[in-house]
């Protein structure tokens, strides 16, 4: 044999045994994320994944629609390992979609608490809820009083008739608060409160949730409903309107003294198609570590899924502690059809 053809061999050889040697897992050195999340923050979060453990992230960002959409257009070809979505009613129709995958993992289990976890049939959870806000009540502080707007009950009390100012009733955020509320009430009762919402409406609903802060501050309405985080935005907002509206503002955590405040998720799932699933999982349980937890909080003025993790966000601190429902996630979720009836019933756009 030629030295050129016993060197051109060798290397064939060398070839060969690289590849059987090579881990399958050398796949996993890759993560292919479809995010609903837009924060600089998450860069180092990220950054963070990859330094411990060497897999590298890819990137698809779009809203909470977008990304279902595609995942449905791609199928089975679809590259996405992981999906993090930012609310609960999302993520229980990717869940009825069939675009997610059961995660067994006993570190998810214990950080995350139970009534923040997707339908586990025996093979594990179909998502995790990661982060947590608070849907809050603010109010005119010169012509509404704490106590008249505590509950969310009282938001449909006629003496706020024509004061309340609050987003489209189909949004997501409004169609979990409802099913929230659907889980406590019952159909009778909590379609009789919607039609009481409508009917105290200041102007038609309209507008995201820092719309309805500004509203409130400039006179529109004396009540309206946010995320937390909207409100915690604002009060670290360095710009003179932003500080003249929470001057002019006051809020509540509802129900402190009964069923607690409704709170929605972000949360995670493994893509149902994952093509790298065990880089997935390390992802999500590296998500609920207390580092991360904070990342993951303080990016968008939210509260750690995690119980015990410390943050030091100003807003929140401001904010001060609070009861939270336990109502289970994945029942709110569920509760969304039935509610979105409810809505057409009585006329809440």
């Amino acid at each position: 044999m030629s030295p050129t053809r016993r060197t051109t061999v060798c290397a064939l050889l060398a070839a060969a045994v690289l590849a059987l040697v090579t881990p399958a897992g050398a796949q996993e050195q890759v993560l292919n994320l479809y995010s609903a999340r837009h924060y600089p923050t998450d860069e180092a979060l990220y950054a963070n994944f990859t330094k411990a453990t060497g897999i590298r992230i890819n990137r698809v960002e779009a809203d909470d629609a977008g990304i279902m959409a595609r995942l449905k257009a791609e199928g089975a070809a679809s590259p996405a390992d992981v999906i993090f979505l930012v609310d609960a009613a999302r993520l229980w129709r990717g869940e009825q979609e069939g675009l997610f995958q059961p995660v067994k993992s006993a570190l998810l289990d214990q950080r995350i608490p139970a009534q923040l976890h997707g339908t586990d049939a025996g093979q594990g959870a179909l998502w995790y809820g990661i982060t947590t806000r608070a849907r809050i009540v603010v109010y005119d502080k010169a012509r509404i009083k704490a106590l008249d707007v505590d509950t969310y009950d009282k938001l449909a009390a006629p003496g706020l008739k024509g004061e309340l100012c609050i987003r489209s009733g189909s949004h997501p955020y409004n169609l979990s608060l409802f099913g929230a509320v659907l889980e406590h009430l019952g159909p009778q009762r909590t379609e009789t409160w919607l039609a009481g919402l409508v009917a105290n409406l200041a102007r038609s609903p309209k507008g995201g949730d820092t719309d309805q802060i500004r509203s409130v501050a400039a006179g529109e309405c004396g009540v309206a409903v946010t995320n937390s985080y909207y409100l915690a935005r604002l009060l670290r907002s360095k710009t003179p309107a932003d500080r003249e509206v929470v001057e002019k503002v006051g809020f509540v955590f509802p129900d402190q003294s009964g069923r607690g405040t409704h709170v929605n998720i972000s949360g995670v799932a493994v893509a149902r198609h994952a093509k790298h699933r065990d880089a997935a999982v390390k992802f999500l349980e590296y998500l609920v570590g207390d580092d991360a937890q904070r990342m993951l909080a303080d990016g968008n003025n939210e509260y750690p899924a995690v119980l015990g993790v410390r943050i030091d966000n100003p807003a929140l601190a401001a904010f001060g502690p609070f009861k939270a429902e336990t109502v289970p996630i994945a029942k709110v979720g569920a509760n969304t059809a039935q509610v979105q009836q409810m809505l057409d019933r009585v006329g809440f756009k």
